[in-house]
């Protein structure tokens, strides 16, 4: 059986209720370009704030899928 080889791409998700909310919506933008994802990781959790408040909670997600030849 041959090895196999993967590829890693970066997508942010943005919510407006939580980072896991954030990670979640980076996974479903990559499903829509990506196929057969394998691997999900938490690269950075960050957040806007306006004025005292957060604002938006955002979640840098690196993805990894398998990549056919």
């Amino acid at each position: 059986m041959p090895e196999s080889v993967y590829k890693v791409v970066e997508f942010i998700g943005t919510s407006k209720v939580s980072w896991e909310e954030a990670a979640k919506n980076a996974v479903a933008a990559a499903r829509k370009e990506h196929s057969d994802l394998r691997v999900a990781s938490i690269k950075e959790l960050d957040m806007t704030i306006e004025g005292e408040m957060v604002a938006t909670f955002r979640a840098k997600v690196n993805l990894s899928f398998k990549y056919h030849v």
